[in-house]
């Protein structure tokens, strides 16, 4: 077997210096976190360390045993009950020498010594074995690579929804702790772990509100993820815990009954309600409302695959230093999908992400990849229709417990 010794920054990069020099036949040895480079034992980099392995010459495929040849070699008393004369089987059977030809030579019915079979048997079984490994590493994931506790972390992430390179990016830090801290790798604290991972790849997102609150909330998305109904939770929590004065403004002309619903919660409020089909009719819609400390704009849900969509909100919205702008998502949505809506709406300028539904799914990674793809925090999370107590603030602690079971609504 040829054994190589790799050394890279993590684990994903190891296993691609692995596969590039010995192939995807190549068995994992061994591996280990290692310090590189620095000055006196200052400075140094953690580094993974990897021992794996090749057989570059796979076993021959094993001859017939020679006593099982012998045994199909029919008998010479048996051959001459077969042939009816000797001048009829002289007409039948080839010369002597080419007969000698065809004739296996003696040492090769020698057989194997029953030790030499038994050693041969075995070595091909374990040969055989450690390539079903690599077939079902190849097939499956990198679970194989990792300890027990850790394959399972990762089975989680992966069954949460997590995005691969996330998953990897967590994985990476749980293989340093595994080897750093020996003393300590129970289930528990490999669970305290994994979400101290996925909390410090969040911290990086600004969850913190900001101090200043713009005057004017614009809420974009897809069809079906429940604007309207947020639209009314934050403008109760504003009228009822803040004491502010608020406005709608809506802009969802398409919609049976999108006014009439909108217009509802605003009775409610006693907040007066504009109706507004192109720019002019906003920007009177703004000057009406002035004396508001707050206006919620409502926007219309199409499908906004179609470029034209997010034209006509352009060109009919304002987008300026008063305004935050909101891209709202329903949990239950389909990662590909979120990428999509976004990429889409990223033509505007989205300030934070609203996440609805929560209470309708069990599967919260996307959420966590629509965030980190994105680099915007949250806002806020809906889990439920109740307005306006099925709302909560957003955090990375908040989507750390859902994502690992300890929250529920």
């Amino acid at each position: 077997m040829k054994v190589k010794k790799f050394v890279a920054p993590s684990m994903n990069e190891a296993m691609k210096m692995v596969r590039a020099e010995l192939g995807r036949d190549a068995v994992i040895l061994h591996s280990k976190v290692v310090q590189t480079g620095g000055f006196f034992g200052l400075f140094a980099k953690k580094k993974i360390e990897v021992l794996a392995g090749v057989d570059p010459d796979p076993l021959p495929p094993r001859q017939p045993d020679a006593a099982a040849s012998l045994t199909r070699q029919p008998s010479a008393a048996a051959s001459l009950t077969r042939q009816p004369s000797a001048a009829a089987s002289l007409t039948r059977q080839p010369d002597a020498a080419a007969s000698l030809t065809r004739q296996p030579s003696a040492a090769s019915f020698a057989p194997l010594p029953a030790a030499e079979r038994e050693e041969d048997g075995s070595l091909a079984r374990e040969i055989e074995e450690v390539k079903a490994l690599i077939r079902q590493f190849n097939a499956r994931s990198s679970s194989l690579l990792y300890p027990p506790p850790l394959a399972e972390a990762e089975r989680r992430l992966v069954r949460q929804g997590m995005a691969d390179v996330y998953v990897r990016q967590v994985m990476d830090r749980l293989l340093e702790r595994w080897y750093a801290d020996k003393d300590s790798r129970s289930p528990a604290a490999v669970s305290a772990w994994t979400k101290e991972a996925v909390r410090d790849l969040l911290s990086t997102l600004p969850f913190v509100k900001t101090a200043e609150q713009k005057k004017y909330m614009i809420l974009l998305g897809p069809t079906g993820v429940g604007k309207t109904t947020t639209l009314a939770k934050m403008a109760g929590r504003a009228v009822l815990e803040q004491g502010k004065k608020v406005g709608f403004i809506t802009a969802d002309t398409y919609r049976i009954a999108a006014i009439d619903q909108l217009k509802t919660y605003a009775d409610i409020l006693h907040a007066p309600l504009e109706v507004c089909y192109n720019a002019d009719d906003f920007r009177t819609a703004k000057r009406k409302l002035a004396g508001c400390d707050l206006v919620f704009v409502d926007t219309a849900g199409r499908n906004f695959r179609n470029p034209q969509y997010v034209d006509e909100l352009q060109q009919t919205l304002e987008f300026d230093s008063e305004t935050e702008t909101f891209l709202v998502f329903a949990a239950t949505g389909k990662y590909d999908d979120m990428k999509m809506i976004y990429n889409h709406f990223s033509r505007l300028p989205i300030d934070r992400l609203i996440v609805t539904k929560l209470d309708e799914t069990d599967s919260f990674g996307t959420i966590v990849n629509v965030l980190l793809d994105s680099r915007l925090a949250a806002a806020y999370f809906t889990n439920g229709q109740n307005v306006p107590d099925d709302m909560v603030e957003a955090s990375a602690d908040r989507l750390v417990h859902l994502l690992f079971g300890a929250e529920r609504w």
